[in-house]
C-alpha cells in the first residue's frame, strides 16, 4: 500500500479546511482546535513536499497543488461516504431537519405540514427559520429550501442542487383597505401606504417602471413602512396599513380565505427562482427524496 495513505486524518482535515477556505471553520467542523488544523497542514505539506494553502487575509486559498488534491480527495471521499450509506442507509421513519427564510417556514411551510404527515406520519419535522445561508454539514440540516432573484444559486461542493421552479410577486392589500382607498389603477398606489422591504430586490420603484409609471416620484412621497421580511410586509397588509408586494406562493391561503386581495394581475419584474439543497450522500436519502417529492407536488 502506498505510503502516502498513512496521512488519511491529514487528508480529511485538508478536504475541510480546503473547502471551507478557513482553519478556524474546519476546526469548528472537525470539532479539534484550529492550532491541530494548522499542525495536520503543516506535516501533510512537509510529507508531500508541495505546498498547498497561501493565506490571503483571514483565508486560506489553495494553490493550483492544492486544487488538484481537493478535487481528488473529495471524489474519493464521496466514493467512500456512499459505500458506506449503501450499507448503513436508514429506514424511512425517523427525522429531517428543514431550513428555509422565516417568510417561507412561517406562512408556507408550517401552515402546509400536515399533509405531509397525512402520508408520512412517522417522519418528523425540525424547522429551522432562517434569513442566512445556514451551513447545512455544521448545523446538521438535511434540506435548504432557498430563494434567489439569480436564474443561478452557487451551490456549495458536495451538495446536490434541484430547481423548484419560480414564485413571482403582486402588490396585496386588506379588502377593507382596497375599499377605503378606490383602489382600482395602479396610478391610484400613489394615495396609498406603501409596505417596503429592506433589501429593495423586489422594490416598488421596479415594479412602477414596469408600468410606465415614474416609481421614484411615487415612492419619494409618504407615509411609507419598511420592513425586513415578506412575513412582516404580509402581516402589515392584512392589518390594513397599505399595500405590499408579497411572493404569491405566501399569500394565497389568504387570498383564498378572503382576507387579502391581489390588486392587479401585474407581477413584479423580478421573479423568485426556487431551490432545495441536500447531500446526496446523506444516510437519510430516502426519507430526504419523500420530502423533496411531496414539495413540488404541493408548491404553488
Amino acid at each position: 500500500m502506498d505510503k502516502r495513505l498513512r496521512h488519511l486524518s491529514a487528508l480529511r482535515c485538508f478536504e475541510s479546511a480546503a473547502r471551507l477556505q478557513s482553519y478556524t471553520q474546519a476546526a469548528l467542523e472537525l470539532n479539534i482546535t484550529q492550532a491541530a488544523v494548522s499542525q495536520q497542514m503543516r506535516q501533510l505539506e512537509n510529507a508531500l513536499a508541495v505546498k498547498l494553502f497561501v493565506r490571503k487575509g483571514r483565508n486560506m486559498h489553495l494553490t493550483e497543488a492544492g486544487e488538484v488534491l481537493l478535487m481528488s480527495t473529495q471524489s474519493a471521499f464521496k466514493r467512500i461516504i456512499g459505500g458506506l450509506n449503501q450499507i448503513q442507509t436508514q429506514e424511512l421513519a425517523g427525522s429531517l431537519t428543514i431550513t428555509s427564510t422565516q417568510s417561507f417556514c412561517s406562512l408556507w411551510l408550517m401552515p402546509n405540514l400536515s399533509s405531509f404527515y397525512e402520508a408520512h406520519d412517522d417522519i418528523q419535522i425540525r424547522v429551522l427559520g432562517s434569513n442566512r445561508f445556514e451551513d447545512i454539514r455544521l448545523n446538521h440540516i438535511d434540506i435548504a429550501i432557498r430563494f434567489s432573484t439569480k436564474k443561478e444559486l452557487a451551490c456549495p461542493a458536495g451538495l446536490e442542487q434541484l430547481y423548484l421552479g419560480e414564485d413571482s410577486n403582486y402588490p396585496v392589500c386588506s379588502p377593507s383597505y382596497k375599499e377605503a382607498l378606490q383602489i382600482k389603477s395602479p396610478s391610484d398606489l400613489a394615495r396609498c401606504n406603501l409596505i417596503h422591504h429592506d433589501d429593495d430586490k423586489v422594490s416598488w420603484e421596479q415594479w412602477f417602471e414596469s408600468q410606465g409609471i415614474c416609481g421614484l416620484s411615487i415612492c419619494a412621497k409618504g407615509p411609507h413602512t419598511r420592513v425586513s421580511s415578506n412575513d412582516m410586509a404580509l402581516s402589515a397588509a392584512l392589518k390594513g396599513q397599505g399595500v405590499a408586494i408579497v411572493s404569491k406562493e405566501l399569500f394565497l391561503d389568504f387570498q383564498h380565505a378572503g382576507l387579502i386581495v391581489q390588486l392587479f394581475d401585474i407581477p413584479h419584474p423580478v421573479v423568485w427562482q426556487r431551490y432545495v439543497l441536500f447531500d446526496p450522500y446523506s444516510p437519510k436519502r430516502a426519507r430526504i427524496q419523500v420530502f423533496i417529492d411531496w414539495l413540488i407536488n404541493h408548491l404553488p
